[in-house]
C-alpha cells in the first residue's frame, strides 16, 4: 500500500481505520486515568513507608505507635475508595489534559492542526469519566471482519484494535480507575482466531481475579495493593492493642508484617515509575501514529476525510 492515501480511503478499510482511530483517542483517555491510578497508589506507598518508619523502631513506644495508627487510617481509607465513587476529592478536581473539539474527537483530520493538545499526559480525568464505559465504548463497533475483509488489511487493523483494547482492560483491571463497575461484561474476544487463545487465556485469568476483588472489596489487582491491605489491616490490630511494653510474641509478629510491608514498598519503588513511564510512551507512540495518518491523509489531498 506504501503511503498511498487513497488506498486507506476506500471501503471497507476507510471505515475500519476510522473506528480504529476513534478507539485510539479513547485509549489516551485511559492511559491518562491509569496513570493517575499509578498516581494514588504511590500516595498509598509513601503512607507504608511512614508506617514502615514508626513501627521499626526498637523498642516500639506511645508516640511511633500513635504516628503509626495516623498513617494507617489514611492508608486504610485510600485502600477502600469504591470503584463506583466518581465523586471523591481525588477525582473532582481533574479535567481532561485534551479536549474535545465539537463532535470531531476522531472523525475530522483536520484535528491535525490541534495534535499538540495530545503532547503531554497528565494525570486528570473528568469528575464524571467511567473507565468501564470506556472500555465498552472502545468495544461496541469491534466487528469481526466478514468475507473479503479478511484477507486484506482490515484484518491486521481487527487484530490491533483488538490486543489494543485488551491491554486497556487489563490495565483498568490492575490499577485503581475511576468507575469500573461491570468491567468484565464489556470485553469478549471471538474464539475462532487462532490469535485470540492466549489473550482469552489471560482474561479468564485477569477475570477470576476480578470477581474475587469485587467479592472481598480489594483495591485493584495488583498483588501489592491486596498485601499491603492485609497488612494494614494486622498492623491496626496490633496498634488498637498496644500497651507499653509490648509483648514479645506480638511485637516480633508486628516487626514482621513491617519487613514485609517494608519489602512492598521496595517493590513499588522500583516497579511504579517504569510502569509509569510505559504508560507515557504508550500514549505519545499513539499520538505520533494517528498524527501521522492525519498528516498522510491531508498531504495527500483526500477529498473526503476518513478520521
Amino acid at each position: 500500500m506504501g503511503r498511498d492515501p487513497s488506498q486507506i480511503s476506500k471501503p471497507p478499510l476507510d471505515r475500519s481505520l476510522s473506528d480504529y482511530m476513534e478507539r485510539a483517542v479513547k485509549v489516551l483517555d485511559i492511559c491518562n486515568a491509569v496513570s493517575g491510578g499509578v498516581d494514588s497508589i504511590r500516595q498509598c506507598q509513601k503512607l507504608a513507608e511512614i508506617i514502615v518508619s514508626a513501627l521499626e523502631q526498637k523498642p516500639i513506644g506511645d508516640g511511633q505507635v500513635k504516628r503509626a495508627k495516623k498513617a494507617l487510617s489514611a492508608l486504610m481509607s485510600a485502600l477502600a475508595i469504591d470503584d463506583k465513587e466518581s465523586n471523591h476529592p481525588r477525582y473532582a478536581e481533574r479535567t481532561w489534559s485534551f479536549g474535545r473539539r465539537g463532535n470531531n474527537s476522531g472523525g475530522n483530520h483536520k484535528d491535525r492542526a490541534n495534535h499538540g493538545s495530545f503532547r503531554s499526559l497528565s494525570m486528570v480525568v473528568a469528575k464524571n469519566w467511567s473507565a468501564a464505559k470506556q472500555i465498552q465504548a472502545m468495544c461496541s463497533n469491534l466487528a469481526v471482519p466478514r468475507g473479503g475483509e479478511s484477507t486484506g488489511l482490515v484484518q491486521p487493523v481487527y487484530i490491533m484494535s483488538n490486543v489494543m483494547v485488551f491491554v486497556m482492560w487489563a490495565l483498568v483491571a490492575a490499577i485503581p480507575c475511576q468507575e469500573r463497575s461491570g468491567l468484565l461484561t464489556h470485553f469478549q474476544i471471538p474464539k475462532q482466531f487462532g490469535w485470540a487463545h492466549s489473550i482469552i487465556g489471560m482474561q479468564e485469568k485477569i477475570g477470576e481475579e476480578w470477581k474475587k476483588k469485587e467479592k472481598k472489596g480489594s483495591a485493584g489487582l495488583l498483588e501489592e495493593m491486596q498485601r499491603m491491605e492485609k497488612l494494614g489491616q494486622s498492623l491496626i490490630e496490633f496498634a488498637d492493642g498496644f500497651q507499653f511494653p509490648a509483648e514479645d510474641e506480638k511485637a516480633e509478629e508486628a516487626a514482621a508484617q513491617v519487613a514485609e510491608l517494608a519489602e512492598i514498598c521496595r517493590r513499588m519503588e522500583e516497579g511504579l515509575l517504569p510502569l509509569q513511564q510505559q504508560i507515557r510512551e504508550v500514549f505519545h507512540r499513539i499520538v505520533r501514529s494517528r498524527t501521522e495518518v492525519l498528516d498522510l491523509l491531508d498531504h495527500g489531498k483526500v477529498s473526503q476525510p476518513i478520521i
